[in-house]
């Protein structure tokens, strides 16, 4: 029997898995897809996400890929307004742009160093059951029906969880009249590396660089983006920023819509819900993954306690408490920073813009909202 059975192998179910392979604990991490992922959808670690990758050993190779983002900028009209540093923490004075296909390769590397067999591609969960003392999940696969029997399960399967479904059937999901389209060009902007924000009467623009001279795009929308083209998100960049990208180098394109969905309980007898399953928040920002990450970090040494006896009830729910508000939290910074980017008139966005400016020239105000922006 294995004592922890991780359901989604992304980003939060493979950290899981390694943090308890660590610790000696035998795990199977079974995921949907047959096939790795290629697209990148979260690229910025935090530094409270950063320390805790560091902790488990996993830092080097992400920090030796990434894009170290010490500085955030905004721009409105041509015109600079406001600099932002990412630089209060000692330890990790920045925030790490990394391709989530590298993040996800690095982690599964460390996983498979740790146990070959960990990772099971091609298992689709059908069901799951907990008979108080073990936990049963089947799974389809190409080869058939397979049946594992564990003493935990850790849900990481992603804001469209079948075990949160089932766990939680009709659990209320909250939508934003925000879309958005993003995109990854070369970049040609001089901006180096930093990020880049540009507050436009017709709603925001954020620029964020990547490794291999790339650049993020992403536009805000009041409408879904289904269907548009690398061509149409570089019409929408020049039109309100002047920047000009090249189509022809576009490597990543996707449109989203945004809605947030908060689970009253991550822990259900013996199956948890974590990242995604447990907290689907909206991704401006970049908190989702990095969310994710610090629940794993803290879920771990728990699960190592119960499983070699200990009793941790009360702990488990002084996670739970303080995990539902540190996603209340993020949701609340999510829902600001979209606010922050739709359309406004345009002299109501030059005043806005002009509060913006003054108020952050005072340290202690430039100081708050800069951990608000890198989750500290």
């Amino acid at each position: 029997m294995l004592d922890v059975i991780i359901v989604g192998a992304g980003p939060v179910g493979l950290f899981m898995g390694a943090l308890l392979l660590k610790q000696g604990h035998q795990i199977r991490i079974l995921e949907r897809r047959l096939n790795k992922s290629h697209r990148s959808r979260a690229i910025g670690i935090h530094p409270p996400a950063l320390t805790e990758l560091d902790r488990a050993g996993l830092s080097a190779p992400l920090l030796a890929s990434g894009v170290r983002i010490e500085r955030g900028v905004a721009y409105s009209k041509g015109k600079k307004i406001a600099e932002l540093p990412f630089t209060g923490d000692p330890d990790f004075p920045f925030i790490l742009a990394v391709p989530q296909p590298v993040t996800e390769q690095t982690l599964e590397q460390a996983v498979l160093a740790l146990d070959s067999e960990a990772i099971i591609r091609g298992a689709d969960v059908r069901h799951f059951a907990d008979d108080g003392g073990t936990v049963s999940v089947r799974a389809a696969s190409p080869s058939g029906e397979h049946t594992f029997t564990s003493r935990l399960l850790v849900a990481a399967d992603g804001a469209h969880s079948l075990i949160r479904q089932r766990l939680l059937p009709g659990l209320p999901a909250s939508s934003y009249p925000d879309s958005y389209l993003m995109g990854d060009f070369i970049d040609g902007t001089g901006h180096g590396d930093n990020a880049v924000l540009y507050l436009e009467p017709e709603g925001i623009v954020e620029s964020f660089p990547l490794p291999g001279d790339v650049r993020r795009w992403v536009v805000r929308l009041g409408v879904s983006a289904d269907g548009a083209t690398a061509a149409d998100l570089a019409a929408l960049v020049q039109a309100r920023t002047g920047a000009v990208l090249d189509p022809e180098s576009n490597s990543m394109l996707s449109p989203f819509d945004v809605q947030s969905r908060l689970a009253g309980r991550m822990i259900h007898g013996r199956t948890v819900l974590l990242g995604d399953a447990a907290h689907e928040i909206s991704p401006i920002g970049g908190q989702g993954m990095n969310l994710g990450w610090l629940d794993a970090a803290a879920l771990a040494p728990l699960i190592d306690a119960s499983l070699r006896g200990h009793a941790v009830g009360r702990q488990l729910q002084l996670f739970e408490k303080d995990r539902r508000r540190a996603a209340a939290r993020a949701s609340l910074q999510a829902s600001l920073n979209m606010a922050l980017g739709r359309p406004l008139p345009p002299p109501v966005m030059a005043a806005r813009n002009s509060v913006f400016t003054y108020a952050l020239e005072f340290p202690t105000v430039s100081a708050l909202v800069e951990r608000r922006f890198t989750m500290r």
